[in-house]
């Protein structure tokens, strides 16, 4: 049986080329697995360096985000668990978009 509570971003289609695409079809994903509102978790990986830290944490100013990090067993990478409160698909998708704003991320 599938883990419906654990959705990768990396595991929804791309539907191609276009990137609406994507974010359509996981926000009918979202929409059909989940219920909201509820905590969502983003995991993103980035360079280890505060620059991207500080972007990253600006994506979730005004917010109630909890932040967890872990740094690669190199050093040279960080991962970060963002855990917020959101009200619907389009607040996860919005969080999602606004980070693969900054260069460097990698989103899971």
């Amino acid at each position: 049986m599938a883990d419906y509570k654990n959705i990768n971003i990396q595991d929804i289609p791309d539907g191609g080329e276009n990137p609406k695409d994507f974010y359509e079809t996981f926000k009918e994903r979202l929409e059909d697995l989940e219920t909201f509102p509820k905590d969502y978790t983003y995991k993103f990986i980035l360079p280890k360096d505060q620059d991207h830290f500080n972007q990253i944490q600006s994506v979730f100013d005004d917010t109630d985000a909890r932040f967890d990090f872990k740094d690669s067993k190199t050093g040279k990478y960080t991962s970060i668990t963002v855990s917020l409160n959101v009200k619907d698909a389009d607040q996860v998708i919005y969080f999602y978009k606004e980070v693969a704003k900054i260069k460097g991320v990698i989103m899971l």
